[in-house]
């Protein structure tokens, strides 16, 4: 087989589905199917507009959250911990035991401590100057 390599900052998406579907395939037969699937949680003003989210997904028993944001205004305000609770209450009936989250923020870190979270790693300056840190929570 001749083969080449190539680097991009532009893949095409039917490239990046193919790639996805083939480390599913590969990683449901090794560890079993994953169950993967979205899970999101917006809070929204009087106007429908999103002014706080947490952007995530459940896979093989944990949740993973990817985004979380909450809007200037509305900081200080418990509602990322809101928003965990709701999160961590849909992953529980999809049967999740675990959740887990990272961040470079040290502000951020502490909310989640606050929601009983707790550290397992941290890699040193990602980004430069920063660490970032990767926190687990048991569920159930």
């Amino acid at each position: 087989m001749n083969t080449t390599l190539e680097t991009t900052a532009n893949p095409l998406p039917a490239d990046l589905a193919f790639l996805a579907e083939q480390l599913t395939a590969f990683n449901d037969g090794d560890v079993g199917a994953s169950e993967r699937k979205a899970l999101a949680v917006f809070v929204r003003d009087e106007n429908g507009a999103v002014v706080a989210g947490i952007s995530g997904y459940t896979a093989w028993g944990w949740l993973y959250v990817q985004w979380l944001w909450v809007d200037e205004r509305l900081r200080g305000q418990h509602m990322a911990g809101r928003m965990l609770d709701a999160a961590e209450q849909e992953a529980i009936a999809r049967g999740c035991s675990n959740a887990w989250i990272d961040t470079f923020n040290p502000n951020a870190a502490k909310v989640y401590q606050r929601q009983g979270y707790q550290s397992f790693g941290t890699l040193a300056d990602f980004p430069v100057g920063r660490s970032r840190i990767f926190l687990q929570k048991r569920l159930v």
